[in-house]
């Protein structure tokens, strides 16, 4: 992995933003996680990573997509689903009945 330096600001209330280039190394995006650790006088930082059950390796990169696209346009990136929308949506759920998920998957599944 390269040296990446940044240096950043500690607000009054101990608080600070992790740099772009540091959260990009780490590959930290918005609802990352990072421990610190302080040992011999030097911080460490490091990306703390689910279970790899628990892992979605598309959340991280989709809540980016979603806060850059909210940043960049706020005023219409989002807006309220018609009532015609929201009628056909639930015409559609009732089409599929109810679904359990954790009953079993028939056929061949591959992730």
């Amino acid at each position: 992995m390269p040296v990446v330096e940044e240096v950043c600001t500690i607000t009054a209330k101990g608080q600070t933003t992790v740099p772009k280039a540091i959260r990009q190394a780490l590959g930290v995006g918005y609802g990352g996680r990072i421990a610190f650790r302080v040992e011999d006088g030097s911080v460490t930082i490091r990306a703390l990573v689910a279970d790899d059950e628990e892992a979605d390796p598309a959340l991280t990169p989709f809540l980016s997509l979603l806060a850059a696209d909210l940043a960049a346009r706020p005023s219409d990136a989002v807006r309220a689903i018609t009532p015609a929308l929201a009628a056909r949506l639930e015409a559609l759920e009732g089409e599929i009945g109810k679904v359990d998920p954790d009953d079993a998957i028939e056929g061949e599944v591959t992730l």
